[in-house]
Protein backbone atom coordinates (compact mmCIF):
# COMPACT_ATOMS: atom_id res chain seq x y z
CA UNK A 1 0.00 0.00 0.00
CA UNK A 2 1.43 3.01 -1.13
CA UNK A 3 1.59 6.80 1.01
CA UNK A 4 1.35 9.76 -0.48
CA UNK A 5 4.58 10.65 0.26
CA UNK A 6 5.72 7.27 -1.82
CA UNK A 7 3.82 8.49 -4.82
CA UNK A 8 5.16 11.93 -4.45
CA UNK A 9 8.73 10.38 -4.44
CA UNK A 10 8.37 8.08 -7.36
CA UNK A 11 7.07 11.14 -9.08
CA UNK A 12 10.03 13.25 -8.71
CA UNK A 13 11.84 10.00 -9.37
CA UNK A 14 10.48 9.62 -12.63
CA UNK A 15 10.57 13.32 -13.64
CA UNK A 16 14.58 13.04 -12.84
CA UNK A 17 15.16 10.23 -14.65
CA UNK A 18 13.53 11.42 -17.74
CA UNK A 19 15.67 14.38 -17.76
CA UNK A 20 19.19 13.19 -16.91
CA UNK A 21 19.60 10.05 -18.98
CA UNK A 22 18.95 8.42 -22.61
CA UNK A 23 17.01 5.33 -22.55
CA UNK A 24 17.34 2.72 -22.00
CA UNK A 25 20.27 3.14 -20.14
CA UNK A 26 22.44 1.37 -17.37
CA UNK A 27 20.45 2.05 -14.00
CA UNK A 28 22.25 1.24 -10.52
CA UNK A 29 19.94 0.07 -7.64
CA UNK A 30 20.93 0.19 -4.35
CA UNK A 31 19.43 -1.77 -1.28
CA UNK A 32 19.93 -2.36 2.24
CA UNK A 33 19.13 -5.91 3.58
CA UNK A 34 19.83 -7.89 7.25
CA UNK A 35 22.06 -10.29 6.51
CA UNK A 36 20.46 -13.12 8.28
CA UNK A 37 17.17 -13.99 6.37
CA UNK A 38 15.97 -14.71 2.77
CA UNK A 39 16.05 -11.42 1.78
CA UNK A 40 19.19 -11.63 -0.62
CA UNK A 41 17.67 -14.07 -2.47
CA UNK A 42 14.16 -12.60 -2.75
CA UNK A 43 15.85 -9.64 -4.31
CA UNK A 44 17.99 -12.14 -6.53
CA UNK A 45 14.92 -13.70 -7.65
CA UNK A 46 13.42 -10.46 -9.11
CA UNK A 47 16.01 -9.58 -11.60
CA UNK A 48 16.39 -12.65 -12.68
CA UNK A 49 17.01 -13.00 -16.64
CA UNK A 50 17.57 -9.22 -16.62
CA UNK A 51 21.39 -9.40 -17.99
CA UNK A 52 21.98 -7.62 -14.28
CA UNK A 53 24.90 -7.33 -12.62
CA UNK A 54 24.12 -7.89 -8.96
CA UNK A 55 27.35 -7.19 -5.94
CA UNK A 56 26.77 -7.74 -2.12
CA UNK A 57 29.07 -6.22 0.52
CA UNK A 58 28.31 -7.07 4.22
CA UNK A 59 28.76 -4.61 6.49
CA UNK A 60 31.51 -4.31 8.92
CA UNK A 61 29.78 -5.92 11.97
CA UNK A 62 27.98 -8.58 9.48
CA UNK A 63 24.05 -7.25 10.36
CA UNK A 64 23.35 -5.77 7.40
CA UNK A 65 24.48 -6.19 3.61
CA UNK A 66 24.53 -4.07 1.03
CA UNK A 67 22.68 -5.04 -2.78
CA UNK A 68 24.04 -2.97 -5.83
CA UNK A 69 22.20 -4.16 -9.08
CA UNK A 70 23.83 -2.56 -12.30
CA UNK A 71 20.57 -3.59 -14.91
CA UNK A 72 20.04 -2.25 -17.97
CA UNK A 73 16.53 -0.46 -18.40
CA UNK A 74 14.03 0.27 -21.12
CA UNK A 75 12.49 3.58 -19.18
CA UNK A 76 12.19 5.82 -16.48
CA UNK A 77 8.44 3.60 -15.63
CA UNK A 78 10.02 0.17 -15.70
CA UNK A 79 13.40 1.95 -12.92
CA UNK A 80 9.95 2.87 -10.70
CA UNK A 81 8.47 -0.77 -11.22
CA UNK A 82 11.25 -2.42 -10.09
CA UNK A 83 11.41 -0.42 -6.91
CA UNK A 84 7.70 -1.39 -6.22
CA UNK A 85 8.42 -5.12 -6.58
CA UNK A 86 11.77 -4.92 -4.53
CA UNK A 87 9.53 -2.88 -1.72
CA UNK A 88 7.48 -5.56 -0.83
CA UNK A 89 10.75 -7.47 0.54
CA UNK A 90 10.31 -7.36 3.86
CA UNK A 91 12.84 -5.60 6.15
CA UNK A 92 14.55 -3.80 2.38
CA UNK A 93 15.88 -0.52 2.32
CA UNK A 94 15.80 1.03 -0.75
CA UNK A 95 19.01 4.23 -1.20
Amino acid sequence: MENKNTEEFYAKLKIQLADTSLWPSKYLYKFIVPTQGTQISEIEALFDNTGAVITTKESSKGKYTSVSIVVNMKNPDAVISKYKEVSKVKGVISL
